[in-house]
């Protein structure tokens, strides 16, 4: 799957996980790849962007996801500026509430799921917590990763430029004759945006694309 990084969204993101887990450290960066890793695997050579003369940078890495139990809620909208908007609100507010009135801790970073690479766009949006709610609103949904063979993107480079990365995991896949096991899924590992407020170099920042194999 295809799809453009939401960088606006992810602003939001940061200052939720911020205000909803203070004790969760800067440093402390918990993603599907935490686990001993099994190996380091060169990314299959990559063409240079058409919109950037500066290649992204694309480490795959086959490895062993950790459980997780994260708290989910589906949305769709008509436009990828709207995905923006809408990430932004199921982060900041609607997932932060649920998290906040059932006392749940955020334990890693946010994470998204793509369901179609064409408008209209369905996607579920995602946070990871300590536990499991005793109830939860109408929508909302949890859903468990367990421990399976992934293989993880680590991507660094401008949003443009993500297909590019999705593509060296399938060929990895193909390579290794892998099948893929459900449906990939990201996880926004750094801030796109610093202390001050600008954006980063995306080259600096890191976001990392999951497929689960078998």
């Amino acid at each position: 799957m295809q799809h453009l990084r939401l960088i606006f969204a992810l602003t939001y993101t940061f200052i939720l996980l911020t205000s909803c887990n203070s004790n969760l450290e800067e440093k402390q960066k918990t993603t599907p790849e935490d686990p001993v890793a099994k190996k380091d695997t060169p990314a299959p050579d990559t063409k240079p962007s058409t919109v950037n003369d500066r290649p992204p940078i694309i480490n795959i890495m086959d490895t062993v996801s950790v459980k997780r139990i994260v708290l989910c809620l589906k949305d769709s909208a008509a436009s990828l500026e709207r995905i923006s908007v809408k990430l932004g609100v199921l982060y900041g507010t609607k997932l932060a509430a649920v998290i906040k009135n059932n006392n749940l801790k955020v334990t890693g970073r946010p994470m998204a799921w793509y369901n179609t690479t064409k408008a209209p766009y369905y996607f579920e949006a995602g946070l990871p917590v300590d536990k499991k709610p005793v109830k939860l609103p109408g929508n909302f949904f949890i859903k468990e990763i367990g421990t399976d063979s992934v293989i993880v993107a680590h991507f660094y480079g401008t949003y443009l430029q993500m297909p590019l990365a999705y593509d060296a995991l399938k060929d990895w896949m193909k390579a290794h004759k892998k099948t893929l096991k459900g449906k990939p899924y990201e996880v926004y590992v750094d801030d796109p945006v610093n202390n001050d407020g600008k954006l980063k170099d995306p080259y600096k920042v890191q976001t990392d694309i999951v497929f689960t194999w078998r």
